[in-house]
């Protein structure tokens, strides 16, 4: 179509193809022959005035709004001041009756007492939480840890020098209570953590290899998860139902 009507962008190389391609000549062909058989119907010409008439036919239907005539105590000047005369009346009214209530409701300095301080069990919970996070994270990643032997995992070890650091005062903590799961699983997540923390060229293939044993051994990724479910609950958590966390 673009041929026939000469917008073809390169008319040229499409008529070397029609001049090699007897297929597409035989269809080109047959195309100009159907193009030229259509009757072409010509637009009339306008009038003028075409414009005046088209005007004066429609104008009769069409309906005939009144323009009404704006006063100034109706514009939305006047009523925006009202409205703000009134807010501003209801905020004094409202700031006039809460010191009047404080006032009234307010004790005496002299019975006045010093809230008892909060129980720090919460913060405890909240930073074993935290560490038992980072380290399924990581035990994760040393599970599905790539096996090539010139692959060194130096990040790896970075992060198991951290977390044993926060896994020895976890440790410290937990043995303050009578919980012996906590106790079990930080001693094998601490056992895990030293061996990693303790490569000074980093995890290569042979370390994970060994980690990954000891992990299946252990079963500590297990253990992690179960005490993540468990202490994650606990009030002060980011999951603490009370705190409409995830239940």
């Amino acid at each position: 179509m673009e041929q026939v009507y000469g917008e073809s962008e390169d008319r040229a190389a499409v008529e070397r193809h029609l001049a090699r391609c007897r297929a597409c000549a035989d269809g080109f062909a047959e195309l100009q022959r159907d193009l030229a058989a259509l009757d072409r119907i010509e637009a009339p010409s306008r009038e003028a005035r075409y414009g005046e008439c088209v005007w004066a036919a429609i104008a009769p239907l069409l309906p005939v709004y009144e323009i009404k005539k704006h006063r100034w105590w109706s514009s939305g000047l006047v009523k925006g001041l009202s409205y703000a005369a009134v807010c501003s009346l209801l905020l004094c009214s409202a700031f006039y009756a809460g010191r009047t209530w404080e006032r009234k409701s307010q004790p005496p300095v002299a019975h006045l007492q010093a809230p008892p301080a909060g129980p720090k069990q919460p913060i405890v919970v909240v930073v074993l939480d935290d560490h038992l996070d980072r380290s399924e994270r990581f035990l994760v990643e040393l599970k599905h840890a790539d096996l090539d032997p010139s692959a060194m995992a130096t990040p790896m070890g970075d992060e198991a020098r951290s977390l044993l650091a926060a896994n020895r005062v976890c440790r410290k903590n937990a043995a303050q209570t009578d919980d012996p799961e906590l106790n079990t699983a930080l001693d094998h997540l601490d056992h895990l953590l030293a061996i990693a923390a303790n490569q000074p060229d980093g995890l290569n293939a042979q370390t994970i290899s060994r980690l990954q044993k000891e992990m299946n051994r252990d079963g500590v990724l297990f253990e992690v998860r179960v005490l993540r479910s468990r202490i994650s609950h606990r009030p002060g958590t980011k999951n603490d139902p009370a705190k409409g966390g995830t239940v």
